[in-house]
């Protein structure tokens, strides 16, 4: 049996939102910032059978996933698998639960069926994950601050531009209110085709010039202010179809409450309704979540590194 364990993923936005206007040949496309984090995760065991089943949450995913791998395979090297989704969140609450899954069901199929144990992009590519964002792809591999360049035309996956592993000590209290929303499918075609330009070159300024070396020196206060900016100025585009730069109000109300109690690392992971806080060590983190939790549901997390591999 092999058990690939992944960790979750939170995406702070967007360099460049393609609007549909004509860009440069050679502008990269999409591109941006995200954590990797421990919980909720995902969990999913395989074994080569003979006859395929798919059992757990999510497992009609899964089984998509699975497929889309075995495709790309050579006839004669494509097995059947018993596939176990032990633990999975729930899809569309800004937490990456696509293309953490699919990496994980991909990566337990290629070591279970002795495929090699290839690099998180070439499995991104086999089962059609990172098409805009590559942050989990890159994620899944080697885990803490993920900054990622986007796609240049012709590029599949958009290159990792720099990966920090943050002190070990800060926490990530996660706060999940209801979603305003459902921003995946065609809702997210849409969100997209009524997007404004952004301003792709303020949000990689932010990245590589606040974000990144208070990251480097562990430097907390500044590396939130940062995020902070940086989470909300990559909502503006979308602010059309959200009716603001966060998901709803709840989302931006609760992001204000936090920030009022002196967390300056606070925002909403992706489409949200996720709302993360990074702070300072597992005592701030304990009481941002007793003073907070009572209104919508809320866990800790740590900073995770990438996958493992184990073999039972």
């Amino acid at each position: 049996m092999i058990r690939v364990v992944a960790p979750s993923r939170l995406h702070f936005g967007l360099f460049h939102v393609p609007t549909g206007e004509p860009t440069a040949a050679n502008e990269r496309r999409f591109g941006g910032v995200g954590l990797m984090i421990d919980q909720p995760g995902v969990v999913v065991a395989a074994r080569t059978a003979a006859s395929s089943q798919f059992e757990g949450l999510l497992a009609s995913r899964a089984q998509q996933f699975a497929t889309r791998f075995l495709v790309s395979l050579p006839e004669n090297r494509r097995r059947a698998f018993q596939v176990l989704v032990e633990r999975c969140p729930r899809e569309h609450i800004g937490l990456g639960v696509g293309t953490q899954l699919a990496l994980a069901v991909a990566k337990a199929l290629a070591v279970a069926g002795e495929e090699g144990d290839g690099p998180a992009v070439t499995l991104a590519e086999r089962v059609g994950r990172g098409e805009r964002s590559a942050v989990g792809v890159h994620g899944f591999e080697v885990g803490g601050l993920i900054v990622e360049a986007g796609k240049r035309p012709g590029e599949t996956i958009s290159p990792l531009l720099a990966q920090v592993n943050l002190p070990a000590a800060w926490r990530v209290v996660l706060f999940i209110p209801p979603a305003a929303g459902h921003w995946h499918g065609e809702a997210e075609q849409r969100a997209f085709a009524a997007a404004t330009p952004g301003q792709p070159e303020t949000l990689r300024t932010i990245a590589e010039h606040g974000i990144l070396p208070a990251a480097r020196r562990g430097d907390l206060p500044t590396f939130g202010e940062a995020v902070y900016e940086f989470n909300r100025k990559a909502g503006e585009p979308f602010a059309p179809a959200q009716g603001g730069v966060y998901a709803s109000r709840d989302v931006a109300e609760l992001i204000a409450a936090i920030r009022n109690c002196g967390i300056s690392a606070v925002g909403q992971s992706s489409w949200g309704p996720t709302v993360f806080a990074v702070v300072e060590d597992s005592d701030t983190a304990m009481a941002l979540l007793l003073r907070f939790g009572h209104r919508v549901p809320a866990f800790i997390a740590r900073i995770a590194t990438g996958h493992r591999v184990e073999k039972t």
